[in-house]
């Protein structure tokens, strides 16, 4: 069960104005993630269902999250149906974060008050979203949909949206002024974002470092 509500989840995202997006089948590399995440000042992780077993191991991921990280709210992303929704919600996942949308995915979220952020890539795509309950909406590919312009674009005659993109995001001061003047509600960052040493293994202290840098970045934008 959900341990925080979708408009939680919705203003932790504004507060933090970044979500990192991560996954890998070894546990121990995930809590190490998620860990360097939480001391640069993340509060908000997407873990992605994006390999065999990626349900074993966020559950195993968020018991580690909800007993050691207090105020992580860890959801799960790549979902693109009903199905792998409800297994999801019942590993206690505190949203779902999909590349399309599905209203059936919309439904068993909604039953569950839990958030539903659905990728969308046209303006009749969000709108749709939003009837069907979303709070934010996630443009992916985001810079292949149209990036920050697309954005600003359809801020124009919706001003209420609240965009997420992912993909195409990096944490440097340049881009991320790009999206969040364009009007991001917050951005989903990805491989740009986990460090490597030269033997390949992640460099957790440089992620710690890049993403409060990023982090204080977003504050200073937003102020």
């Amino acid at each position: 069960m959900a341990k925080y509500t979708r408009i939680e989840a919705v203003q932790a995202m504004k507060e933090t104005g970044i979500v990192p997006v991560f996954y890998h089948k070894d546990i121990e590399i995930c809590k190490q993630i998620v860990k360097a995440c939480y001391d640069a000042g993340a509060r908000v992780f997407e873990f992605t269902n994006r390999g065999d077993y990626a349900h074993e191991v966020f559950g195993e991921l968020n018991k580690y999250v909800s007993q050691n990280l207090n105020g992580m709210i860890l959801g799960i992303g790549s979902v693109i149906d009903a199905g792998t929704t409800s297994l999801y919600l019942q590993l206690g996942a505190n949203f779902i974060v999909s590349p399309l949308v599905n209203a059936e995915m919309a439904k068993t979220c909604n039953r569950r008050k839990v958030g539903w952020m659905p990728g969308c890539g046209t303006v009749t795509e969000i709108n749709y979203a939003e009837e069907l309950g979303a709070e934010v909406v996630k443009i992916f590919p985001g810079m292949q949909v149209g990036g920050p312009p697309f954005v600003k674009a359809v801020k124009g005659p919706q001003p209420w949206s609240s965009i997420m993109p992912t993909g195409g995001v990096s944490p440097t001061e340049e881009n991320l002024k790009q999206w969040f003047d364009a009007g991001v509600h917050c951005v989903g960052i990805g491989s740009k974002l986990f460090i490597k040493k030269q033997d390949g293994s992640y460099d957790y202290n440089a992620i710690t470092e890049s993403l409060k840098e990023a982090l204080a970045v977003v504050k200073k934008l937003k102020s």
